[in-house]
């Protein structure tokens, strides 16, 4: 498996750390406010990723953190006359609950700052003692002339950085550069500090919180581009300096979404909420669209091309409820399957896709090809076996994409209904077969 690391700028071959085992994390949320499309996309793209290490019979320990203190969240809470607590439990309900309608696996752990801050207080020491970080006036800066490599995930140069920096030179910072580690407040929630009351910087957050959770390297580090600088970068230096290595051994960065060729922020206003979205559309539409281009490329989300993804799905949909339907019908879920060749070719192309750094443009290709070739097995009446097969290919393929497909076999009064409504559809009884076809429906049998 290739994986194009944002570190090295190459793509690299996949070694994990433990054989047979996946060590990943990704930035979590900052729960002030309700996820939009935007923040949905790091969230489906590493959830595929979830998905085919799992396919593949490794073991995913899955990581993502909560930022559950922030400005944003205190400014909220005072906005809306309660406590932050109250703010981010509720922004992060929401959030899981989203997840959940996307299908999103269940990750390993969620850890919040708030539940981490002695170690966090005690990692920013250690940094100060240890002279990768000075202390001025209550608060802490890390001092990036300490990390030779500074510059090599974003590809920025410090010389360059330098010179826009001291256009907002902060004048208690050694180098304009230099990033907070703990700020001095007394504004919301704050904790008690060798340095004073105050809060850890968000560049700590995910370094403490990894080391918390996996005690070392891990494997995959991923997010959003807009995490590439400063955020990641500065984790790494943290990372460097105190541990003497980098913290993940792949870097992954998923590109932006655009809304209607514009950037999308809250901050600009633009935003479409996941909750309203999925209120008008299939989650799994969503989904489609979300993984139709390749993760490190941008995307633009249109009323045209979220409306092309809904047919699409519609296809596929339609196609695996009709095929498991006919082996339903026939008694034939668990029959033994016979490999169908132009399948198993299909099947062979997803995958190798997927190994190439998660093509998912082009594992779509192939699950629509899959598409095609089932609908001319069933129009040729191919065996149950052959059809098994087919469905098992298609269960692999949507399980991957994270698409819930989730069909019950028959009950007998179901079963008896869809024969009676053959039945009607032969004797050319239109009126009974719609009665029964209402009933089928209201069943969600067809």
């Amino acid at each position: 498996m290739l994986i194009y690391n944002t570190y090295t700028r190459e793509k690299e071959e996949f070694r994990p750390i433990e054989e047979n085992k996946v060590r990943m994390y990704i930035c979590g949320p900052t729960v002030y406010n309700y996820i939009h499309i935007g923040n949905a996309r790091p969230v489906l793209f590493f959830d595929l990723v979830h998905r085919y290490f799992k396919y593949l019979g490794y073991e995913v320990e899955f990581v993502s953190n909560v930022t559950d203190v922030d400005d944003k969240i205190i400014n909220r809470a005072i906005e809306e006359g309660v406590t932050e607590a109250q703010i981010s439990e509720k922004y992060l309900n929401y959030f899981l609950e989203c997840n959940k309608v996307l299908n999103a696996l269940p990750l390993t752990a969620m850890p919040k700052v708030t539940e981490s801050m002695d170690s966090m207080i005690e990692f920013i020491n250690q940094l100060v003692e240890r002279d990768f970080a000075y202390a001025v006036d209550g608060d802490v800066y890390f001092r990036i002339d300490k990390v030779r490599e500074y510059g090599q995930l974003s590809g920025k140069k410090i010389d360059e950085l330098e010179v826009g920096a001291r256009i907002a030179e902060d004048s208690k910072k050694e180098n304009p550069l230099d990033f907070v580690l703990w700020k001095k407040t007394d504004k919301g929630i704050t904790w008690d500090s060798p340095w004073g009351a105050g809060r850890p910087g968000w560049h700590t957050e995910c370094v403490v919180m990894i080391n918390n959770q996996f005690h070392g390297k891990i494997d995959i580090h991923g997010g959003g581009t807009d995490l590439q600088f400063p955020h990641h970068e500065n984790e790494i230096a943290q990372s460097l300096c105190m541990y003497e290595h980098n913290i993940a051994n792949y870097w992954m960065h998923v590109g932006r979404l655009g809304l209607n060729n514009e950037k999308m922020s809250k901050s600009i206003g633009n935003v479409i909420n996941v909750k309203d979205l999925i209120e008008q559309i299939d989650a799994n539409a969503f989904r489609l669209f979300m993984l139709s281009v390749h993760y490190r490329q941008p995307i633009n989300y249109t009323e045209e091309n979220i409306q092309l993804a809904v047919k699409e799905w519609q296809k596929v949909k339609s196609t695996y409820d009709q095929l498991h339907l006919k082996l339903d019908l026939a008694g034939a879920l668990d029959v033994e399957p016979s490999v169908v060749p132009e399948i198993e070719a299909l099947m062979n192309q997803f995958v190798e896709a997927l190994e190439d750094d998660f093509n998912t443009a082009n594992a779509i290709a192939s699950l629509y090809g899959a598409i095609k070739e089932i609908n001319k097995m069933v129009r040729a009446k191919a065996s149950d076996e052959a059809n098994r097969y087919a469905l098992m290919t298609l269960q692999n393929m949507t399980y991957i994409f994270g698409f819930d497909l989730n069909k019950k076999r028959l009950t007998d009064e179901e079963r008896e209904l869809m024969q009676a409504w053959e039945e009607a559809r032969k004797a050319k009884d239109f009126a009974k077969a719609d009665e029964l076809r209402g009933k089928l429906q209201a069943l969600n049998v067809l």
